[in-house]
């Protein structure tokens, strides 16, 4: 038996079907998968994310600290309750995880880390800040909700205690606000808008049933992971690890070379990098036969080779996508290799799909 969150009576009332992720125990679909992932495109869907950890990093040189740990650069938050993509690197330009920072007071800042990498994550984090005035508190009281979808911001603001909603209203995408030890960011996994929301673990049950209450679709991880993939989203341990650096995995746009005098975990290696040329690169890949792309298999344009790291049948396109790296000067086609077979596919930039709508 792994890990439950504040929320695991509820996913077994509603029939989930339970498997271990990370460690936890979470629900991986309820009914039909393909009809949640449609209610997150059309509507709203409903997750439980609190498996992720949720990080307070406080301290008096806690800003300087996360300068130094993070490929993006803490600096650009400039109000309170604005976030921040960013990757964690090693001294060798390897992701070690992708996370999301939030601001919330001068000396105060909320991350949330991934649930297969937490461990590992907070050890890092804590012998890196040992030199700094800093402190690293993993808030495992917290639950975390992400409300996805078209109609999903509205429906949200009908149950939010009333300051929490007021605050809410009003924001703009990456940021958030907290009222009464609920935070509510405009974030999210999907492409789709809507809020992440952060609250006391024994207050989640409650918010799930008002969610439901106002038609709010259950979704499991996978309508998650069919989502990110249409939105072109990377996912830790298959788009990118400690051996593939942001160059290489899409999120180069993540790192903030200015101001060149902040050093970072892993710069010297990343400027290396972009001097000597980036060899690989990740791209979509859309499947033009019969068939499912899948991790790991291959990719092939005449002589370059590549590798899937990301695929799966598309709802909300009726077709196979992928996410693949592959070498920097390969063409708009090339062939995957499923079952023994290689079949043709476009090569695309992502996403596939963002707020409903087909990009490719």
């Amino acid at each position: 038996m792994g890990y439950r969150t504040a929320l695991y009576d509820k996913h077994s009332e509603a029939g989930a079907r339970i498997v271990g992720f990370a460690g936890w125990d979470m629900p991986i679909q309820y009914a039909s998968q393909i009809e949640e992932h449609r209610a997150v495109r059309r509507d709203a869907g409903l997750f439980d994310v609190s498996h992720m950890a949720i990080v307070e990093l406080t301290g008096a040189e806690i800003k300087d600290c996360l300068r130094y740990l993070l490929a993006n650069d803490v600096a650009k938050l400039k109000e309170q309750g604005k976030a921040l993509y960013t990757c964690l690197l090693n001294e060798r330009g390897g992701v070690l995880d992708d996370l999301i920072v939030y601001r919330l007071a001068d000396g105060h800042y909320r991350g949330v880390l991934n649930a297969a990498t937490r461990d590992k994550d907070l050890a890092w984090i804590r012998a890196q800040s040992k030199t700094f005035r800093a402190q690293v508190e993993y808030r495992d009281d917290l639950a975390m909700l992400a409300v996805q979808g078209p109609e999903a911001r509205d429906k949200v603001l009908r149950v939010l205690p009333s300051d929490v909603a007021a605050g809410a209203r009003t924001l703009a995408p990456f940021t958030g606000c907290e009222r009464g030890g609920v935070f509510a960011s405009r974030t999210g996994y999907t492409g789709e808008d809507g809020y992440e929301i952060m609250l006391p673990a024994d207050h989640a049950p409650a918010l799930w049933d008002a969610l439901r209450e106002q038609g709010v679709h259950p979704c499991g991880l996978g309508a998650r992971d069919t989502l990110r993939i249409e939105a072109g989203m990377n996912l830790y341990g298959q788009d990118m690890n400690e051996t593939v650096t942001p160059l290489e995995c899409g999120l180069a746009w993540t790192v903030a070379w200015g101001p060149a005098e902040r050093d970072f975990i892993g710069r010297e290696a990343l400027e290396a990098q972009r001097r000597a040329g980036v060899q690989h690169k990740l791209v979509g890949l859309v499947l033009e036969a019969r068939g499912v792309i899948r991790a790991h298999q291959g990719v092939r344009a005449g002589e370059l080779a590549g590798t899937v790291t990301s695929g799966s049948f598309a709802p909300t396109l009726g077709k196979s996508i992928g996410l693949a790296r592959v070498p920097i000067d390969i063409g708009e086609r090339c062939e995957v290799e499923i079952r023994d077979r290689f079949l043709p596919a476009r090569v695309v930039k992502p996403p596939f799909v963002r707020r409903g709508r087909i990009l490719v």
